[in-house]
């Protein structure tokens, strides 16, 4: 169980760094790549973030449905649920709202799709945030300072 925790909290707090340097630097710097070239600088980033963020975000999904399963000591059902509950929040919102919106940017230069990702970011950047913190909390409780 320990070494469930720690997978979940390694790739939890992989995707929570890594969402908010998308969110303050990656996504707004899209308007910078103008139209020419554009297309091509997004299907190659689109292929190279799913390299950079598949592996974690499976294995984020895969522990956090173990812990489910096989919670911890001192884990309880509040702390499960919501974090099952922030990570649905984040997989909903990238199927929902970020990848039709990498689908249109693949095919044309839109910068009001690129606002809106940047916008609609904040849902995913909001839930790790939160998924961070659950797990933060957990640890703190577990492993006070003495």
């Amino acid at each position: 169980m320990k070494t469930l925790f720690l997978l979940q909290l390694v790739s939890t707090f992989y995707m929570l760094g890594l969402i908010w340097f998308v969110q303050i630097v990656h996504y707004p710097l899209f308007a910078l790549v103008g139209r020419s070239g554009f297309t091509r600088y997004q299907q190659a980033h689109q292929l190279r973030t799913t390299f950079a963020v598949g592996p974690m975000m499976l294995t984020e999904a895969a522990t956090t449905v173990a812990i489910v399963y096989w919670p911890p000591p001192g884990m309880g059902p509040a702390f499960t649920w919501t974090g099952v509950g922030l990570l649905l929040v984040v997989w909903i919102s990238t199927a929902a709202l970020q990848v039709p919106r990498h689908h249109v940017l693949a095919s044309r230069f839109a910068p009001r799709q690129i606002r809106g990702l940047v916008i609609s970011n904040w849902v995913r950047t909001i839930a790790w945030t939160g998924r961070g913190l659950l797990l933060l909390v957990y640890l703190f409780q577990t492993f006070p300072d003495r």
